[in-house]
């Protein structure tokens, strides 16, 4: 197999893992993973048939081929004559019960709760120094409107209504101007505080996350560029977009780490910062990652502080006694698969992650700039994590220090 099947295969396994498939008499409808809609996937005798433009082009399995592979559960039966009868079922996929008592209580509170801990976030940010002309709005305030907006999913003039109950309530002293806040969200000294919140907001989880999955998700901007494509061989317009590079619990879903780069951004060199700003924070024994994130540094970085990571082979890699973390890996994928795959698999929980941020919050940023689009997602990223803590507080017993609920 070569990587493109590779890379079609893993995102067969994400569509599999966190889109709804369903079978009919004809074959199966698989969900559109990038837009909406779905596609037909049957079984011919010469393999799995799509409907979607990449398997007409190639005609070879695509990736919503590979979800319905991994949908589906193959079982071998071989009677006393010797006859083998194959019989496909579904897979049995994991599940989770849902405390709903909890889950009521922690949604009804939500609101409420997600302003007082955020409210605590914001004062620990120092006030900067100011000399003179006109006085600032306050960091700390304008951090918590422009989190506050980002939560809200309202137009800025919208918003103001919520800002009005929330300096009643004395989360912030004025009521700023939707254009003030506004203005914070395009602050580019704001990145470095937001990127450190995220990760202070997903602190009062490190006693029950100890498990970790990473990856990259795109956020549409309002842009367009044109690229050649060489599937269709002409040029295409596509929307631009961003990535965010997240760390994930793999219990509660909580992002411990998070970097925004341009769509350029490659996957691989993300991993050793986000494991090193997770760790100031958590003990981290495992990390899941699918195969753009193999390399032997990252791998030795992942040693170094004690973190076994799980991390699929290429088809054509080989051992390296000189590497011992490479070493380590590739016995583990090579001989004892079995023991490999339930932790690996471990990282469709990122892709839960994304998908609930997304459903929450939305999936394009409305500011213009780079610099305004990067806060934007960090701010995202932020509600996002207060959200978890939250319910966490409700259904795992999860105590804030100093917060009383």
């Amino acid at each position: 197999m070569n990587a493109e099947q590779e890379a079609r295969q893993q995102r067969g396994l994400a569509i599999a893992a966190t889109l709804r498939i369903q079978q009919e008499s004809y074959g199966w409808r698989v969900p559109s993973q990038s837009e909406r809609g779905e596609y037909t996937v049957r079984r011919e005798d010469d393999g799995l048939h799509c409907s979607c433009p990449d398997y007409e082009l190639r005609h070879a399995t695509c990736k919503h081929g590979f979800a319905v592979e991994f949908y589906l559960k193959r079982e071998t039966t071989v009677t006393p004559d010797g006859t083998a009868t194959v019989t496909e079922t579904r897979a049995a996929r994991v599940t989770y019960p849902q405390d709903w008592p909890a889950y009521n209580a922690a949604q009804c509170a939500e609101k409420e709760l997600f302003c007082r801990l955020l409210r605590d976030l914001c004062d620990g940010v120092p006030e900067p120094e100011h000399t003179n002309g006109r006085p600032p709005v306050p960091i700390s305030d304008a951090l918590f409107a422009a989190a506050f907006k980002v939560y809200s999913g309202v137009s800025s003039r919208r918003f103001m209504t919520d800002l009005r109950d929330a300096q009643a309530k004395g989360f912030v002293t004025h009521a700023w101007h939707f254009n003030t806040v506004l203005r914070q969200i395009e602050n580019p000294n704001l990145t470095p505080t937001l990127t450190r919140l995220v990760r202070e907001a997903a602190a009062p989880l490190r006693s029950v996350e100890t498990q970790f999955a990473i990856d990259s998700t795109g956020f549409g901007t309002g842009s367009f560029y044109r690229h050649y494509s060489n599937k269709y061989g002409e040029d295409r317009s596509r929307r631009d977009f961003i990535k965010l590079h997240a760390l994930v619990g793999t219990k509660t879903n909580v992002i411990s780490a998070a970097v925004v780069t341009d769509h350029h951004g490659h996957d691989s060199p993300q991993f050793i910062p986000l494991l090193e700003a997770a760790a100031r924070r958590f003990t981290i024994t495992e990390v899941s990652a699918d195969k753009a994130y193999l390399g032997k540094a990252n791998l030795a970085a992942a040693a170094a502080m004690e973190t076994t990571p799980y991390i699929p082979l290429k088809d054509n890699v080989r051992d390296d006694p000189k590497s011992p973390a490479w070493s380590k890996l590739f016995h583990l994928y090579s001989y004892r698969i079995d023991e490999f795959m339930p932790h690996y698999h471990r990282r469709s929980n990122v892709e839960s992650t994304f998908s609930a941020m997304k459903r929450l919050f939305g999936d394009t940023l409305m500011s213009k700039t780079f610099g305004a689009q990067t806060n934007e997602l960090l701010l995202k990223a932020l509600a996002y994590n207060i959200t978890c803590t939250v319910h966490s507080m409700f259904e795992l017993g999860v105590t804030v220090p100093g917060f009383v609920r």
